[in-house]
């Protein structure tokens, strides 16, 4: 299933996850080359049927963050699926799970019991608060984590309603915590022989990407709201409405880039209003500066503004849109789209992987596998289990197998 030499070709990763945060950070092992088994119920996991979008049975949402596995569905309310979900833990170099707290302690899998049966196990758990503390057993989703963290609060127009991110940064956030904390547990166990116990909660991992607006918050005891299209700081960071109504933004934060910025925009007399003429001054007269550039922006469309200031060497980008961004001649060059195809004739198109390593194979391009597709390879490649044996555990409803 994965390439030779990949960076972490003859790893094993025994994937317990469901929903996002988890299976992004699988995903992300998978492209890198290790063995994923992702283990399913006989219902399968439930972004399988999220809508609106399906290839087949299986929902778009699964098929973009599910390449390069191999799909095992085993009942893990039967003491047989919890033994074979045992032994495949134990043959595993790390376990990803994101049950909720104390789920998997109750059925007999806790990753203490387990790592002490193999203390070089890696053991990832995900969750929405942790493991401890008051939240422990609260329900955690994407945007009710961004709104505890204090994310929300800051998106949205100034005076304007709280705004969650137009992307579900809270589990792709935790999913990147996890594989980097995953990663770094195996470095560890090079030197040591030893694993880990991993415990990711995802309201942390968005406290700790308040970065420096809490550190100003712990500093001047003022609390920031939302931050709108612009920087507190600079106010030619930030985005303008073209005439095509597309919306370009420029970060012109240096003396140079504000003088190229002027000019590009036609009003170099800008450049000897003394209320302009450094940052401070351009940041204490805000409110009469940025309706000067709001209006300049509106005389021409957004691509011929992009090409006017980047003439003068000032930062800028349009904020494209999906279609344009599918397009885009970099996004493109640097495979950053995916055309995924299944032997069946089934194809989807997904979101690339952003890890380009010079030296190293290009990643496989598997497409999702159906639910329980792997299940019967796996238990014969990893278990050696006998055909008879994989039989009588499809007969038992104990696994489903294709």
């Amino acid at each position: 299933m994965t390439g030779m030499d990949r960076p972490l070709s003859g790893i094993r990763v025994l994937d317990l996850t469901q929903f996002l945060s988890g299976p992004f950070a699988t995903q992300m092992f998978a492209d890198l080359g290790a063995e994923i088994i992702k283990l399913e119920p006989p219902q399968g996991d439930p972004i399988r049927e999220v809508p609106p979008h399906f290839v087949g049975d299986d929902s778009v949402y699964y098929l973009c963050i599910n390449r390069n596995k191999r799909c095992v569905a085993v009942d893990m309310k039967q003491e047989a699926g919890r033994a074979l979900v045992k032994r495949l833990a134990l043959a595993s170099d790390i376990v990803m799970e994101n049950f909720r707290p104390g789920v998997l302690d109750r059925l007999g899998l806790s990753a203490e019991a387990i790592r002490k049966e193999k203390p070089s196990l890696i053991w990832c758990s995900i969750s929405g608060f942790g493991q401890d503390g008051p939240y422990r057993n609260k329900p955690a989703y994407d945007m009710i984590v961004q709104a505890l963290s204090g994310g929300m609060s800051l998106t949205g127009e100034a005076g304007g309603a709280p705004v969650r991110a137009g992307i579900p940064i809270g589990d792709l956030a935790a999913g990147l915590y996890a594989s980097v904390a995953a990663l770094a547990a195996l470095n560890r166990r090079h030197t040591t022989g030893l694993g880990d116990t991993i415990d990711i909660s995802m309201l942390d991992c968005q406290a700790a990407m308040l970065c420096y607006q809490a550190a100003y918050y712990m500093h001047s005891g003022v609390v920031p709201g939302r931050q709108g299209r612009g920087h507190e700081s600079i106010p030619t960071y930030r985005s303008f409405e073209a005439k095509d109504g597309l919306h370009v933004v420029i970060t012109a934060n240096t003396e140079r880039m504000w003088q190229g910025l002027a000019r590009a925009l036609g009003h170099e007399e800008w450049l000897s209003d003394p209320r302009f003429s450094i940052n401070k001054d351009r940041l204490t007269n805000k409110a009469v500066l940025v309706p000067m550039l709001e209006e300049a922006f509106h005389a021409r469309n957004a691509d011929e503004w992009v090409t006017l200031l980047e003439r003068e060497e000032v930062p800028v980008g349009v904020v494209n849109t999906l279609d344009r961004v599918m397009k885009d001649p970099q996004i493109r060059h640097r495979n950053m789209v995916l055309d995924l195809g299944s032997s069946d004739g089934r194809r989807a198109s997904v979101a690339g992987n952003p890890m380009k390593f010079k030296d190293t194979p290009p990643e496989e391009k598997n497409y999702p596998g159906t639910l329980g597709a792997d299940t019967a390879a796996v238990l014969k490649d990893v278990l050696d289990l006998s055909p008879s044996e994989i039989a009588d555990l499809v007969q038992a409803k104990t696994i489903i197998a294709h």
